[in-house]
């Protein structure tokens, strides 16, 4: 267990230690899950569709359906007889043989017994053609995470699962000191958000026996693809979880050189990765973004998480040595930070983005133009 006093120089490095836990992952594998139920998920690979949708010309509009050619010239001093009548169609309806456009009710007008067309069209007016829908490709890209549109798509074409990636992740929530858990359910929320399998289990003691059988429990016969614990990471008298760790599995690193979230520790337990996290709510964030998301990255396969590049309006000091996390708002000029290093639950609640200084960079000057990790913790892409 680290001491509160540890120095810089008896850290892990935050990509030193990632990258032996991120060694092996793989995504797990997918399997189909109805569309209700596919929202938020990482999709995975999908075989591409032949023929786009509509599958043929339909009618964009309710109206006459002809030939463009039929009418040429007509005009409401020049009208066009149609010996034969036009077949009047509704949106969606395929187009009869032979027609390419569809005209509004009030271009065709009755003289007598024969109806006449009072207007010419272009052909394609009023048609929605086969395949502008959706391409003749797969509807979702492997690696993306499935919004409301994608749902949209693959009902269009009469789906009714999806192949997803979704991890089961295990989160055991050591009791806290005080009785006051907060983190427990911030990070349950935020796994959800993830469209990740979740359980939550509540161990029943903070000593070494209770959480240690808790994680072997969990990791056994691979019940979960990822293991988080919160609490107990500290070098309190009753901060048991990182010697739980140990003899459960192998310890990667215990005290990372990052603020905040120094006293996360990383592990794997047989063939789990496993994450302990801070049981106080603002670290907890932190390790949530730096080493979580990349775990949860490498096992559903999802392509990259949304930045933007904005300009600093006040420079960013750092601490050589440790990877120090900035809560950053945005506004009209660019980037402003907000709070870094020891960074608290409403810092974090009122940012719009964090930035993480590397260990070797002693900050950046106002102006510099920085990409920045917006938050996609609310509600699933639409």
């Amino acid at each position: 267990m680290i001491d509160r006093r540890q120095s810089v120089a008896t850290l892990t490095r935050l990509d030193a230690a990632l990258g032996r836990l991120c060694t092996g992952i793989e995504p797990v594998a997918p399997h189909n899950l109805l569309l209700a139920e596919a929202l938020g998920s990482v999709a995975a690979e999908m075989p591409l569709r032949h023929g786009g949708w509509p599958s043929c010309d339909t009618a964009a509009t309710d109206g006459w359906a002809l030939r463009a050619a039929d009418i040429v010239g007509a005009s409401a001093y020049s009208p066009v007889p149609l010996p034969v009548a036009p077949a009047w169609v509704e949106v969606g309806s395929v187009l009869p043989a032979g027609c390419d456009c569809v005209i509004d009710a009030e271009r065709i007008v009755r003289a007598g017994t024969m109806l006449h067309a009072v207007a010419e069209a272009l052909p394609g007016e009023g048609v929605r053609r086969a395949g502008t829908d959706i391409s003749d490709a797969a509807i979702l890209a492997a690696g993306k995470r499935i919004g409301v549109r994608d749902l949209a798509m693959a009902r269009t074409i009469g789906l009714t699962r999806l192949p997803v990636r979704r991890p089961r992740v295990h989160v055991l929530a050591i009791p806290a000191a005080d009785g006051h858990d907060v983190t427990a359910p911030l990070i349950e929320a935020l796994l959800r958000n993830e469209g990740v399998d979740v359980v939550m289990t509540g161990v029943a003691a903070r000593d070494i026996r209770s959480i240690a059988d808790a994680m072997r429990g969990v990791t056994s016969e691979r019940q979960c693809d990822l293991l988080l614990s919160i609490g107990g990471t500290g070098a309190g008298h009753t901060d048991a979880t990182v010697t739980a760790l140990a003899e459960s599995g192998v310890v990667i690193a215990h005290g990372l050189a990052q603020r905040p979230g120094r006293t996360a520790a990383l592990a794997r337990i047989g063939s789990v990765p496993a994450i302990a996290l801070p049981g106080t709510p603002g670290d907890a964030l932190a390790v949530w973004y730096t080493a979580v998301e990349p775990v949860l990255d490498r096992l559903t396969g999802y392509r990259s998480r949304e930045t933007q590049r904005l300009p600093l309006t006040r420079k960013i000091t750092s601490t050589v040595g440790l990877a120090e996390l900035v809560a950053l708002t945005r506004s009209e000029a660019g980037w402003t930070p907000l709070a870094s290093g020891d960074i608290s639950l409403e810092q974090w609640a009122r940012a719009d983005a964090w930035l993480c200084v590397p260990e070797q960079s002693e900050g950046y000057a106002a102006g510099t133009a920085i990409d920045a990790r917006l938050f996609c913790d609310g509600v699933a892409s639409v």
